[in-house]
Protein backbone atom coordinates (compact mmCIF):
# COMPACT_ATOMS: atom_id res chain seq x y z
CA UNK A 1 0.00 0.00 0.00
CA UNK A 2 2.77 2.31 1.01
CA UNK A 3 4.55 1.54 -2.25
CA UNK A 4 1.32 2.30 -4.23
CA UNK A 5 0.75 5.66 -2.49
CA UNK A 6 4.35 6.55 -3.03
CA UNK A 7 3.99 5.70 -6.70
CA UNK A 8 0.88 7.96 -7.01
CA UNK A 9 2.71 10.75 -5.22
CA UNK A 10 5.66 10.40 -7.53
CA UNK A 11 3.34 10.43 -10.58
CA UNK A 12 1.57 13.60 -9.32
CA UNK A 13 4.90 15.29 -8.73
CA UNK A 14 5.93 14.39 -12.27
CA UNK A 15 2.70 15.93 -13.73
CA UNK A 16 3.06 19.01 -11.58
CA UNK A 17 6.58 19.56 -12.81
CA UNK A 18 5.69 18.72 -16.39
CA UNK A 19 2.98 21.45 -16.78
CA UNK A 20 5.18 24.43 -16.02
CA UNK A 21 7.95 22.85 -18.03
CA UNK A 22 5.68 22.59 -21.16
CA UNK A 23 4.26 26.07 -20.58
CA UNK A 24 7.74 27.45 -20.36
CA UNK A 25 8.71 25.77 -23.62
CA UNK A 26 5.66 27.13 -25.45
CA UNK A 27 6.26 30.54 -23.91
CA UNK A 28 9.84 30.50 -25.06
CA UNK A 29 8.66 29.48 -28.55
CA UNK A 30 6.08 32.26 -28.68
CA UNK A 31 8.51 34.78 -27.30
CA UNK A 32 11.08 33.84 -29.90
CA UNK A 33 8.49 33.98 -32.69
CA UNK A 34 7.08 37.37 -31.64
CA UNK A 35 9.84 39.50 -33.18
CA UNK A 36 9.58 37.52 -36.42
CA UNK A 37 5.80 38.05 -36.55
CA UNK A 38 6.18 41.75 -35.78
CA UNK A 39 8.81 42.11 -38.46
CA UNK A 40 6.64 40.25 -40.98
CA UNK A 41 3.59 42.40 -40.15
CA UNK A 42 5.66 45.55 -40.47
CA UNK A 43 6.96 44.38 -43.82
CA UNK A 44 3.40 43.62 -44.99
CA UNK A 45 2.20 47.03 -43.84
CA UNK A 46 5.11 48.77 -45.53
CA UNK A 47 4.63 46.80 -48.72
CA UNK A 48 0.90 47.59 -48.76
CA UNK A 49 1.52 51.27 -48.11
CA UNK A 50 3.75 51.46 -51.16
CA UNK A 51 0.88 50.46 -53.48
CA UNK A 52 -1.35 53.32 -54.60
CA UNK A 53 -5.08 52.78 -53.96
CA UNK A 54 -5.59 53.49 -57.65
CA UNK A 55 -3.77 50.23 -58.47
CA UNK A 56 -6.01 48.08 -56.30
CA UNK A 57 -9.15 50.16 -56.83
CA UNK A 58 -9.10 51.96 -60.21
CA UNK A 59 -10.78 55.35 -60.11
CA UNK A 60 -10.04 56.00 -56.44
CA UNK A 61 -8.71 59.55 -55.97
CA UNK A 62 -5.19 59.82 -54.63
CA UNK A 63 -5.01 60.47 -50.87
CA UNK A 64 -2.01 62.74 -51.42
CA UNK A 65 -2.47 64.21 -54.91
CA UNK A 66 0.21 66.37 -56.42
CA UNK A 67 -1.06 69.83 -57.32
CA UNK A 68 -1.38 70.41 -61.06
CA UNK A 69 0.65 73.32 -62.32
CA UNK A 70 1.61 74.74 -65.67
CA UNK A 71 5.24 74.00 -66.45
CA UNK A 72 7.51 76.17 -68.54
CA UNK A 73 6.18 76.08 -72.12
CA UNK A 74 8.33 75.61 -75.19
CA UNK A 75 7.25 76.76 -78.67
CA UNK A 76 8.62 75.68 -82.07
CA UNK A 77 7.44 75.74 -85.68
CA UNK A 78 7.87 72.63 -87.84
CA UNK A 79 8.88 72.65 -91.49
CA UNK A 80 5.25 72.11 -92.53
CA UNK A 81 4.16 75.31 -90.77
CA UNK A 82 2.63 73.60 -87.71
CA UNK A 83 3.35 75.47 -84.47
CA UNK A 84 4.08 73.13 -81.54
CA UNK A 85 3.73 74.25 -77.92
CA UNK A 86 4.50 71.81 -75.09
CA UNK A 87 4.82 71.75 -71.32
CA UNK A 88 6.16 69.06 -69.01
CA UNK A 89 4.30 69.19 -65.69
CA UNK A 90 1.04 67.36 -66.47
CA UNK A 91 0.70 63.74 -65.36
CA UNK A 92 -1.33 62.88 -68.48
CA UNK A 93 -0.75 63.96 -72.05
CA UNK A 94 -3.36 65.91 -73.98
CA UNK A 95 -2.59 66.48 -77.64
CA UNK A 96 -4.81 68.86 -79.57
CA UNK A 97 -4.56 70.55 -82.94
CA UNK A 98 -6.37 73.88 -83.21
CA UNK A 99 -7.23 75.08 -86.71
CA UNK A 100 -7.73 78.87 -86.51
CA UNK A 101 -9.71 79.14 -89.77
CA UNK A 102 -12.02 76.16 -89.25
CA UNK A 103 -14.82 78.00 -87.45
CA UNK A 104 -18.01 79.22 -89.11
CA UNK A 105 -16.39 82.63 -89.73
CA UNK A 106 -14.16 80.85 -92.25
CA UNK A 107 -17.06 79.67 -94.39
CA UNK A 108 -17.42 81.20 -97.83
CA UNK A 109 -20.61 81.79 -99.81
CA UNK A 110 -22.42 78.49 -100.29
CA UNK A 111 -20.59 76.78 -97.41
CA UNK A 112 -23.02 77.54 -94.58
CA UNK A 113 -22.88 74.63 -92.13
CA UNK A 114 -19.50 73.36 -93.35
CA UNK A 115 -17.78 74.17 -90.03
CA UNK A 116 -20.26 72.15 -87.96
CA UNK A 117 -20.35 69.26 -90.43
CA UNK A 118 -16.56 69.06 -90.63
CA UNK A 119 -16.36 69.00 -86.83
CA UNK A 120 -18.62 65.95 -87.00
CA UNK A 121 -16.29 64.45 -89.65
CA UNK A 122 -13.27 64.46 -87.34
CA UNK A 123 -11.98 60.94 -86.57
CA UNK A 124 -13.83 59.59 -89.59
CA UNK A 125 -12.13 57.49 -92.30
CA UNK A 126 -8.97 58.99 -93.76
CA UNK A 127 -5.39 58.27 -94.83
CA UNK A 128 -6.31 54.67 -95.67
CA UNK A 129 -7.82 54.02 -92.23
CA UNK A 130 -11.49 53.43 -91.52
CA UNK A 131 -13.21 55.30 -88.70
CA UNK A 132 -13.47 51.97 -86.85
CA UNK A 133 -9.69 51.45 -87.01
CA UNK A 134 -8.99 55.03 -85.93
CA UNK A 135 -11.30 54.88 -82.93
CA UNK A 136 -10.22 51.36 -81.97
CA UNK A 137 -6.57 52.42 -81.95
CA UNK A 138 -7.40 55.31 -79.64
CA UNK A 139 -9.54 53.21 -77.31
CA UNK A 140 -7.10 50.30 -77.20
CA UNK A 141 -4.44 52.68 -75.91
CA UNK A 142 -6.79 54.15 -73.31
CA UNK A 143 -7.14 57.52 -75.05
CA UNK A 144 -10.20 59.73 -74.60
CA UNK A 145 -10.80 61.72 -77.80
CA UNK A 146 -12.66 64.98 -78.28
CA UNK A 147 -13.49 67.48 -81.00
CA UNK A 148 -15.07 70.92 -80.88
CA UNK A 149 -15.65 73.96 -83.05
CA UNK A 150 -17.12 77.43 -82.76
CA UNK A 151 -17.24 80.60 -84.82
CA UNK A 152 -13.50 81.19 -84.86
CA UNK A 153 -11.74 77.81 -84.87
CA UNK A 154 -11.95 74.04 -84.54
CA UNK A 155 -10.00 71.68 -82.30
CA UNK A 156 -9.40 67.93 -82.45
CA UNK A 157 -7.51 66.05 -79.75
CA UNK A 158 -7.21 63.26 -77.21
CA UNK A 159 -5.91 62.59 -73.70
CA UNK A 160 -3.81 59.53 -72.91
CA UNK A 161 -0.82 58.25 -70.96
CA UNK A 162 2.37 60.16 -71.84
CA UNK A 163 4.07 57.10 -73.34
CA UNK A 164 1.24 56.66 -75.87
CA UNK A 165 1.05 60.24 -77.12
CA UNK A 166 3.64 60.12 -79.92
CA UNK A 167 2.23 56.88 -81.35
CA UNK A 168 -1.34 58.21 -81.54
CA UNK A 169 -0.51 61.76 -82.66
CA UNK A 170 -0.84 61.12 -86.45
CA UNK A 171 -4.51 60.18 -85.95
CA UNK A 172 -5.25 63.87 -85.31
CA UNK A 173 -4.44 64.91 -88.88
CA UNK A 174 -5.59 62.21 -91.26
CA UNK A 175 -6.61 63.11 -94.80
CA UNK A 176 -10.40 62.78 -94.60
CA UNK A 177 -11.81 60.35 -97.21
CA UNK A 178 -15.40 61.74 -97.09
CA UNK A 179 -17.00 58.31 -97.37
CA UNK A 180 -20.71 58.57 -98.06
CA UNK A 181 -21.68 56.69 -94.90
CA UNK A 182 -19.46 58.94 -92.79
CA UNK A 183 -21.07 62.03 -94.34
CA UNK A 184 -24.56 60.65 -93.64
CA UNK A 185 -23.62 59.99 -90.01
CA UNK A 186 -22.05 63.45 -89.66
CA UNK A 187 -25.22 65.11 -90.99
CA UNK A 188 -27.39 63.19 -88.56
CA UNK A 189 -25.09 64.19 -85.71
CA UNK A 190 -25.18 67.82 -86.83
CA UNK A 191 -28.99 67.80 -87.06
CA UNK A 192 -29.17 66.45 -83.52
CA UNK A 193 -26.92 69.25 -82.25
CA UNK A 194 -28.99 71.83 -84.14
CA UNK A 195 -32.21 70.51 -82.60
CA UNK A 196 -30.67 70.68 -79.12
CA UNK A 197 -29.48 74.24 -79.76
CA UNK A 198 -32.93 75.30 -80.97
CA UNK A 199 -34.41 74.28 -77.61
CA UNK A 200 -31.94 76.43 -75.65
CA UNK A 201 -32.79 80.09 -75.10
CA UNK A 202 -29.13 80.76 -74.25
CA UNK A 203 -27.84 79.33 -77.55
CA UNK A 204 -30.53 81.20 -79.50
CA UNK A 205 -29.52 84.39 -77.68
CA UNK A 206 -25.86 83.77 -78.55
CA UNK A 207 -26.68 83.35 -82.23
CA UNK A 208 -28.82 86.49 -82.12
CA UNK A 209 -26.19 88.68 -80.46
CA UNK A 210 -23.63 87.85 -83.17
CA UNK A 211 -26.17 88.67 -85.86
CA UNK A 212 -26.90 91.98 -84.11
CA UNK A 213 -23.23 92.83 -83.58
CA UNK A 214 -21.86 92.03 -87.03
CA UNK A 215 -24.84 91.54 -89.35
CA UNK A 216 -26.65 88.27 -90.04
CA UNK A 217 -25.18 87.90 -93.54
CA UNK A 218 -21.52 88.56 -92.66
CA UNK A 219 -18.94 85.87 -91.95
CA UNK A 220 -18.78 86.92 -88.29
CA UNK A 221 -22.53 87.18 -87.79
CA UNK A 222 -23.97 84.22 -89.68
CA UNK A 223 -25.40 81.28 -87.76
CA UNK A 224 -23.03 78.54 -86.62
CA UNK A 225 -25.75 75.90 -86.26
CA UNK A 226 -26.49 74.89 -89.84
CA UNK A 227 -26.13 71.65 -91.76
CA UNK A 228 -26.97 72.80 -95.29
CA UNK A 229 -23.51 72.40 -96.82
CA UNK A 230 -23.12 69.93 -99.69
CA UNK A 231 -20.38 67.30 -99.88
CA UNK A 232 -18.45 69.50 -102.30
CA UNK A 233 -18.74 72.49 -99.93
CA UNK A 234 -17.58 70.36 -97.01
CA UNK A 235 -14.56 69.13 -98.96
CA UNK A 236 -13.63 72.63 -100.13
CA UNK A 237 -13.89 74.01 -96.61
CA UNK A 238 -11.82 71.21 -95.10
CA UNK A 239 -9.14 71.46 -97.76
CA UNK A 240 -8.81 75.16 -97.00
CA UNK A 241 -9.21 75.19 -93.20
CA UNK A 242 -7.83 71.87 -91.93
CA UNK A 243 -4.22 72.12 -93.13
CA UNK A 244 -1.29 71.93 -90.71
CA UNK A 245 0.20 75.18 -91.96
CA UNK A 246 -0.86 77.84 -89.49
CA UNK A 247 -2.39 75.35 -87.04
CA UNK A 248 -1.29 74.94 -83.41
CA UNK A 249 -0.42 71.60 -81.80
CA UNK A 250 -0.58 71.84 -78.01
CA UNK A 251 0.79 68.96 -75.94
CA UNK A 252 0.98 68.49 -72.18
CA UNK A 253 3.12 66.08 -70.20
CA UNK A 254 6.00 66.24 -72.72
CA UNK A 255 9.38 65.96 -71.03
CA UNK A 256 11.60 66.54 -74.09
CA UNK A 257 10.36 69.24 -76.45
CA UNK A 258 13.05 68.75 -79.10
CA UNK A 259 12.51 64.99 -79.35
CA UNK A 260 8.75 65.46 -79.47
CA UNK A 261 9.04 67.98 -82.32
CA UNK A 262 11.30 65.58 -84.22
CA UNK A 263 8.73 62.81 -83.80
CA UNK A 264 5.95 65.12 -85.01
CA UNK A 265 7.95 66.01 -88.13
CA UNK A 266 7.92 62.34 -89.03
CA UNK A 267 4.42 61.57 -87.76
CA UNK A 268 2.78 64.35 -89.80
CA UNK A 269 4.91 63.93 -92.92
CA UNK A 270 1.90 62.60 -94.89
CA UNK A 271 -0.80 64.82 -93.34
CA UNK A 272 -2.50 67.61 -95.34
CA UNK A 273 -0.45 70.81 -95.08
CA UNK A 274 -2.77 73.24 -96.81
CA UNK A 275 -2.09 76.80 -97.91
CA UNK A 276 -2.26 78.35 -94.48
CA UNK A 277 -5.04 80.47 -93.05
CA UNK A 278 -5.10 83.93 -94.65
CA UNK A 279 -5.27 86.87 -92.29
CA UNK A 280 -8.94 87.53 -91.74
CA UNK A 281 -10.21 91.04 -92.21
CA UNK A 282 -11.37 92.59 -88.96
CA UNK A 283 -15.12 92.18 -88.60
CA UNK A 284 -16.95 95.48 -88.59
CA UNK A 285 -18.92 95.97 -85.37
CA UNK A 286 -22.35 97.26 -86.39
CA UNK A 287 -24.02 97.70 -82.96
CA UNK A 288 -27.33 96.50 -84.38
CA UNK A 289 -30.30 94.68 -82.88
CA UNK A 290 -31.79 91.19 -83.24
CA UNK A 291 -35.12 90.12 -81.74
CA UNK A 292 -36.71 86.65 -81.57
CA UNK A 293 -40.24 87.07 -80.28
CA UNK A 294 -41.89 84.03 -78.64
CA UNK A 295 -45.40 85.11 -77.50
CA UNK A 296 -46.58 83.58 -74.26
CA UNK A 297 -43.14 82.48 -73.14
CA UNK A 298 -43.46 84.61 -70.02
CA UNK A 299 -39.77 85.56 -69.84
CA UNK A 300 -37.41 87.74 -71.78
CA UNK A 301 -33.70 87.03 -72.28
CA UNK A 302 -31.65 90.09 -73.21
CA UNK A 303 -27.94 90.59 -74.00
CA UNK A 304 -25.94 93.72 -74.73
CA UNK A 305 -22.52 93.28 -76.33
CA UNK A 306 -19.45 95.33 -77.24
CA UNK A 307 -16.83 94.48 -79.84
CA UNK A 308 -13.45 93.11 -78.73
CA UNK A 309 -10.22 92.91 -80.74
CA UNK A 310 -8.63 89.54 -81.37
CA UNK A 311 -7.15 89.26 -77.85
CA UNK A 312 -9.15 86.93 -75.61
CA UNK A 313 -7.04 88.18 -72.68
CA UNK A 314 -8.37 91.73 -73.05
CA UNK A 315 -11.87 90.32 -73.43
CA UNK A 316 -11.54 88.35 -70.20
CA UNK A 317 -10.47 91.43 -68.23
CA UNK A 318 -13.32 93.47 -69.75
CA UNK A 319 -15.76 90.71 -68.80
CA UNK A 320 -14.71 90.89 -65.15
CA UNK A 321 -14.99 94.69 -65.22
CA UNK A 322 -18.62 94.41 -66.30
CA UNK A 323 -19.30 91.79 -63.62
CA UNK A 324 -17.79 94.03 -60.93
CA UNK A 325 -19.99 96.88 -62.15
CA UNK A 326 -23.13 94.92 -61.35
CA UNK A 327 -24.33 92.58 -64.14
CA UNK A 328 -23.83 89.01 -65.25
CA UNK A 329 -21.21 89.16 -67.99
CA UNK A 330 -19.80 87.03 -70.81
CA UNK A 331 -16.85 87.01 -73.18
CA UNK A 332 -16.65 85.05 -76.41
CA UNK A 333 -14.89 85.30 -79.75
CA UNK A 334 -14.99 88.98 -80.74
CA UNK A 335 -17.54 90.04 -78.14
CA UNK A 336 -17.91 90.93 -74.47
CA UNK A 337 -21.12 91.96 -72.78
CA UNK A 338 -23.83 91.53 -70.17
CA UNK A 339 -27.06 89.54 -70.10
CA UNK A 340 -30.07 88.94 -67.89
CA UNK A 341 -33.41 87.14 -67.73
CA UNK A 342 -36.62 88.51 -66.21
CA UNK A 343 -40.40 88.01 -66.38
CA UNK A 344 -41.70 89.79 -69.46
CA UNK A 345 -43.43 92.47 -67.36
CA UNK A 346 -40.12 93.46 -65.75
CA UNK A 347 -38.06 93.42 -68.94
CA UNK A 348 -37.94 97.20 -69.39
CA UNK A 349 -36.26 97.75 -66.02
CA UNK A 350 -33.86 94.88 -66.70
CA UNK A 351 -32.75 96.50 -69.97
CA UNK A 352 -32.17 99.81 -68.20
CA UNK A 353 -29.92 98.07 -65.67
CA UNK A 354 -27.89 96.34 -68.40
CA UNK A 355 -27.54 99.57 -70.35
CA UNK A 356 -26.35 101.39 -67.24
CA UNK A 357 -23.62 98.79 -66.74
CA UNK A 358 -22.19 98.98 -70.27
CA UNK A 359 -22.50 102.78 -70.46
CA UNK A 360 -20.27 103.68 -67.54
CA UNK A 361 -16.53 103.25 -67.81
CA UNK A 362 -14.57 101.23 -65.22
CA UNK A 363 -12.75 102.99 -62.40
CA UNK A 364 -9.07 102.41 -61.66
CA UNK A 365 -10.01 100.19 -58.71
CA UNK A 366 -12.34 98.10 -60.86
CA UNK A 367 -9.67 97.69 -63.54
CA UNK A 368 -7.07 96.56 -61.03
CA UNK A 369 -9.36 94.01 -59.43
CA UNK A 370 -10.68 92.79 -62.79
CA UNK A 371 -7.12 92.06 -63.98
CA UNK A 372 -6.43 90.04 -60.84
CA UNK A 373 -9.69 88.09 -61.19
CA UNK A 374 -9.15 87.39 -64.89
CA UNK A 375 -5.59 86.23 -64.29
CA UNK A 376 -6.64 83.96 -61.42
CA UNK A 377 -9.50 82.51 -63.49
CA UNK A 378 -7.13 81.68 -66.36
CA UNK A 379 -4.46 80.16 -64.09
CA UNK A 380 -6.98 78.03 -62.20
CA UNK A 381 -8.54 76.89 -65.47
CA UNK A 382 -5.13 75.91 -66.87
CA UNK A 383 -4.33 73.99 -63.70
CA UNK A 384 -7.69 72.16 -63.60
CA UNK A 385 -6.50 69.45 -66.01
CA UNK A 386 -4.42 68.72 -69.07
CA UNK A 387 -7.26 69.41 -71.54
CA UNK A 388 -7.81 72.92 -70.17
CA UNK A 389 -4.05 73.45 -70.06
CA UNK A 390 -3.66 72.48 -73.72
CA UNK A 391 -6.62 74.69 -74.69
CA UNK A 392 -5.11 77.70 -72.90
CA UNK A 393 -1.70 77.22 -74.52
CA UNK A 394 -3.19 76.79 -78.00
CA UNK A 395 -5.40 79.87 -77.66
CA UNK A 396 -2.59 82.15 -76.52
CA UNK A 397 -0.15 80.89 -79.16
CA UNK A 398 -2.76 81.23 -81.92
CA UNK A 399 -3.41 84.85 -80.91
CA UNK A 400 0.15 86.05 -80.36
CA UNK A 401 2.45 83.48 -81.96
CA UNK A 402 4.32 82.99 -78.68
CA UNK A 403 3.66 81.99 -75.10
CA UNK A 404 5.68 82.41 -71.92
CA UNK A 405 3.12 81.97 -69.14
CA UNK A 406 -0.56 82.56 -68.42
CA UNK A 407 0.27 85.22 -65.85
CA UNK A 408 2.54 87.14 -68.21
CA UNK A 409 -0.21 87.33 -70.84
CA UNK A 410 -2.51 89.13 -68.38
CA UNK A 411 0.24 91.30 -66.92
CA UNK A 412 0.79 92.78 -70.38
CA UNK A 413 -2.80 94.09 -70.65
CA UNK A 414 -2.99 97.87 -70.24
CA UNK A 415 -5.85 99.86 -68.75
CA UNK A 416 -6.16 101.73 -72.05
CA UNK A 417 -6.81 98.46 -73.93
CA UNK A 418 -9.69 97.56 -71.61
CA UNK A 419 -11.17 101.06 -71.58
CA UNK A 420 -11.11 101.13 -75.38
CA UNK A 421 -13.33 98.04 -75.43
CA UNK A 422 -15.77 99.23 -72.77
CA UNK A 423 -16.15 102.82 -73.94
CA UNK A 424 -15.31 102.68 -77.62
CA UNK A 425 -18.77 102.07 -79.13
CA UNK A 426 -22.47 101.73 -78.55
CA UNK A 427 -23.67 98.21 -77.66
CA UNK A 428 -25.43 95.69 -79.85
CA UNK A 429 -28.62 94.18 -78.45
CA UNK A 430 -30.27 90.78 -78.76
CA UNK A 431 -33.54 89.71 -77.17
CA UNK A 432 -35.28 86.32 -77.11
CA UNK A 433 -38.63 85.39 -75.56
CA UNK A 434 -41.75 87.40 -74.78
CA UNK A 435 -40.59 90.83 -75.93
CA UNK A 436 -43.82 92.77 -75.47
CA UNK A 437 -42.16 94.95 -72.80
CA UNK A 438 -38.61 94.97 -74.14
CA UNK A 439 -37.76 98.41 -75.59
CA UNK A 440 -36.04 98.73 -78.95
CA UNK A 441 -32.36 99.63 -78.95
CA UNK A 442 -32.97 102.87 -80.86
CA UNK A 443 -35.32 104.09 -78.13
CA UNK A 444 -32.96 103.68 -75.17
Amino acid sequence: MTSYIQALHNAHQTKTLTKPTMASAVGRLLTAAAPRRAAAQTAIRCSSAMVSPAVEFPGTPSVTPDPTKVGTPSVSTLSNGLTVVTESSAATSTLSITYPGAGSSGEEIGESGAALLNKCMNFKAGSGLSSLVILRNLEDEGAAWFTKADRSSATVGFTCAPDKAVTLAPLLATDCAFENWDIAEAKENAKFQIAEAAESAQVTLSEAIYAAAFGAQTVAGRAYYSADASKEAMMAFRGRAYGLKGAVLAATGVSDHASFCSAMEEGYSESPVGEGVPAAAAASFMAGESRVHVPGMGYAHVALALGVPSSSVVGSVAKHCLALMGSASFASSGLVGVYATAPSGEASGMVDTLLSTVSKGPSAAVLKRAKALAKAEAVFAAESGSVAMADTMAKLVAESGSFTSVGAAFDSVSDADVKAVLTGSKPAMAAVGDLSSVPYLASI
